[in-house]
């Protein structure tokens, strides 16, 4: 497992020559995210038990997003996961703080660089994590015989968007403890963070 500092390390640059790194310095960081994104092992540790590493993240995410009184509800299977992310009022408040954080690193990247290039580092970091996340999530699949295709896409979406919103703080210039740095670290320690309900934050 990397640790945060080298997932937020700006020591790296982006192999495309037409990206200006000097007049778009968080850009750098970006590329060495997306250099990381290959090595994950992507859901390793779902249905395991927590460890105090695991449980500080999570709590340090809960926390930080605004929802210090949120405790961490373990999913200890893929069936349990199924219903935790399929729950009707899941895209309440979670969602909407996710997504008001979302929209302010847009505007704040925005300001450091233009929308061209933040689009393409954005899509530079879907090219390389979906097809990792896509094969982890199949290959865990076939070998525990999971059948709900649902549930599958599921899980690789909600891994794919957390790259994408680390890649967000990275490029407007975040520190690696904001809210999405946070759960894109549970993932990256195997686990799937699926949904703050209620006061329970439902994690795999």
């Amino acid at each position: 497992m990397h640790d945060e500092d080298d997932i937020f390390d700006e020591d790296s640059t982006f192999d495309e020559d037409n990206v200006d790194l000097e007049k778009f310095p968080t850009l750098t960081s970006v590329a060495r995210f997306n250099k990381l994104l290959i090595s994950v092992d992507w859901f390793r540790s779902v249905g395991l038990s927590l460890g105090s590493g695991t449980r500080d993240t999570a709590h340090a995410y809960m926390e930080n997003l605004g929802f210090p009184n949120a405790s961490v509800a373990l999913i200890e299977n893929w069936e349990e996961a199924a219903y935790a992310a399929a729950t009707p009022d899941w895209n309440s408040e979670w969602w909407e703080a996710e997504e008001q954080l979302r929209t302010g690193l847009t505007s704040q990247a925005l300001e450091l660089m233009s929308e061209e290039d933040l689009t393409m580092a954005l899509t530079h970091i879907s090219a390389t994590a979906s097809p990792q996340i896509q094969n982890a999530v199949e290959s865990l699949a076939e070998e525990q015989g999971i059948e709900d295709e649902e549930l599958i896409r599921a899980a690789i979406g909600s891994a794919i968007q957390t790259c994408h919103q680390a890649a967000l703080v990275l490029a407007a210039g975040e520190e690696d403890t904001h809210p999405f740095a946070l759960k894109y670290k549970l993932f990256e320690m195997g686990r799937w963070p699926i949904a703050i309900t209620g006061n329970s934050f439902n994690l795999f």
